[in-house]
């Protein structure tokens, strides 16, 4: 029986490709629209008037719409045991611990990026932190996106920001640098900085370099097309039908292991 797969936001810039792509791989249950949505939904596309209603026809839901839903679509979703592709980015320490609760409960695949080639930077990232020593080579990351995004550093920036600190044993709270104006004084060693740039319609743009007196190493990943972030989600949400509860992430869905 083909999967029937829910979208939230469904007439917004992600949810229209979300449903393309899951027209695709499946059944388009249907989807939601926020509150205030100005744009027409997909063709054919059935709209439900709540999350809760989408999650009694989805066998997954795809949710790729703002921070301030994310508890309300936790509760809806563990509620009717619909299991949950989360790719909202922007979430509050409160927001992620929702999450997890729910994951107790259903299958979840959150991710800041559901890039294929950005799940694979993310396991470089880890790995060349690990083998190149915080107190030689200085991290920085520099992110670079379109001029709606209202949240920075952007998920995925912080993703690879967590990868460094995991390769390198800390924590990232204690080692981010971000948003340096003014008389800093010298960068503090260990740390990790982050650069956010604004502009243009650029999909997303991000690179971690490693900055060493003799050397610099940089890890850069381009998307061109948001249609890849919508892909990504929706073999997650294939990956995830018929899983046990639990929190995973996109690096389980292409079989790759937390330190690969």
């Amino acid at each position: 029986m083909p999967l029937r797969i829910g979208i939230t936001g469904i007439a917004g810039r992600m949810g229209s490709l979300l449903a393309e792509e899951a027209r695709r791989a499946g059944v388009l249950a249907g989807g939601t629209l926020r509150p205030g949505s100005a744009h027409p939904p997909p063709p054919e596309a059935p709209i439900l008037p709540d999350i809760a209603a989408l999650a009694q026809v989805s066998d997954v839901v795809i949710d790729f719409t703002h921070a301030s839903a994310v508890a309300a679509h936790a509760e809806a979703l563990a509620a009717a045991g619909t299991p949950w592709v989360l790719g909202t980015t922007g979430l509050f320490a409160a927001d992620e611990a929702l999450v997890a609760a729910a994951a107790r409960r259903i299958a979840v695949c959150a991710a800041a990026n559901f890039s294929p080639g950005v799940t694979l930077v993310l396991a470089l990232a880890e790995r060349m932190a690990a083998a190149l020593p915080g107190d030689v080579y200085d991290a920085e990351i520099v992110e670079m996106h379109h001029r709606q995004k209202v949240d920075a550093p952007s998920g995925t920036a912080i993703g690879l920001g967590q990868a460094v600190a995991r390769g390198r044993g800390v924590d990232l709270a204690g080692a981010m640098e971000s948003g340096r104006q003014g008389h800093t004084g010298p960068r503090r060693p260990g740390a990790i900085g982050f650069a956010s740039l604004r502009g243009g319609q650029v999909v997303g743009e991000h690179t971690l370099i490693f900055a060493a007196a003799s050397e610099h190493i940089a890890l850069t990943h381009r998307a061109f097309d948001r249609r890849v972030f919508a892909a990504g989600a929706v073999r997650a949400a294939l990956w995830l039908a018929g899983r046990e509860p639990g929190l995973y992430a996109m690096r389980d869905v292409l079989g790759l292991s937390a330190s690969a």
